[in-house]
């Protein structure tokens, strides 16, 4: 929504702005010089991008004009379900969890925190480590370094689309002054014309240079940034379910694992001790 909105900002402050200095709006529309732009700049795309990387740019894109999913209430469901799996490993071992890890759609520990079983990446994330743990004593420190590889993967992959949409911010301005060299060539071409029609290819030519920016700096470069930001919230949930099981491992009661897992959340959304404290007195409540 907000870049929807941002959009609008841009488009009123530029276009208002030049209308009220008197400028004629109607000579802005150059369909041909956005057929230039646009047709090279997606061309270039095409050339530029691996298919894998072309696929995930394109499904990255609707994202952008969504909400984060990643709220505290996100995080509190998170850390409820890992409180849920890591008590009944603590009080009825390891093998009690095998059935929920290896169905975790069937399993209370998921199915009761929607937000969680929704989301198939970090439901995969959870389960592949417990199985792990199920299936023999694992070395906390082994185990933190395959996270660690996982999350980073995670990350690289992630930053393809930005990467993509960047390079694409980048060569708009260049398109842009392509398409205006095309039209002052035109423009030379018809040297024999009235001054008032020569004026008029000559601001066509001029608003290839101005679509070419404003389109790189006002469109396409904060969907990178975005993109980029989102990628972040992104890897902070499997930061959380690392922690959490690692402090399992060395020891820790899931309340304190848990507790390890809050702390490293933004501050923006990590819910207080006392919120996370109360929701865990609620789950342990309607557990009896």
């Amino acid at each position: 929504m907000l870049v929807l909105v941002g959009y609008v900002v841009i488009l009123a402050s530029v276009i208002g702005g030049f209308a009220l200095a008197g400028g004629h709006v109607h000579s802005l529309l150059q369909p041909l010089e956005v057929l230039m732009i646009g047709g090279a700049a997606i061309g270039a795309f095409l050339v530029g991008n691996t298919p894998k990387a072309i696929k995930a740019t394109l499904k990255s894109l609707p994202t952008l004009f969504k909400g984060s999913k990643y709220t505290q209430a996100l995080y509190i469901q998170l850390m409820l379900c890992l409180f849920g799996i890591l008590s009944k490993i603590r009080s009825d071992g390891m093998i009690s969890i095998e059935g929920a890890v290896d169905s975790p759609e069937e399993s209370v520990f998921f199915t009761a925190y929607p937000l969680i079983i929704g989301d198939h990446h970090l439901v995969e994330f959870i389960t592949d480590y417990l199985r792990l743990m199920v299936s023999g004593n694992m070395d906390p420190i082994q185990l933190e370094n395959l996270m660690d590889n996982e999350i980073e993967t995670h990350h690289v992959e992630g930053t393809e689309p930005v990467h993509c949409i960047s390079k694409l911010g980048d060569g708009l301005p260049a398109f842009g002054i392509v398409a205006a060299v095309m039209g002052v060539v035109h423009t030379m071409e018809s040297v024999g014309m009235p001054p008032s029609e020569l004026g008029k290819l000559i601001a066509a030519a001029l608003v290839g240079t101005f679509l070419g920016i404003l389109l790189a700096y006002g469109f396409v470069a904060p969907l990178a940034s975005l993109l980029e930001q989102k990628l972040h919230e992104s890897s902070k949930t499997f930061e959380c379910i690392k922690v959490t099981l690692l402090a399992s491992l060395n020891g820790y009661p899931p309340a304190i694992a848990v507790e390890f897992g809050r702390k490293v959340l933004f501050s923006t959304e990590r819910p207080t001790f006392a919120a996370m404290e109360d929701e865990i007195k609620k789950a342990k409540s309607a557990a009896k």
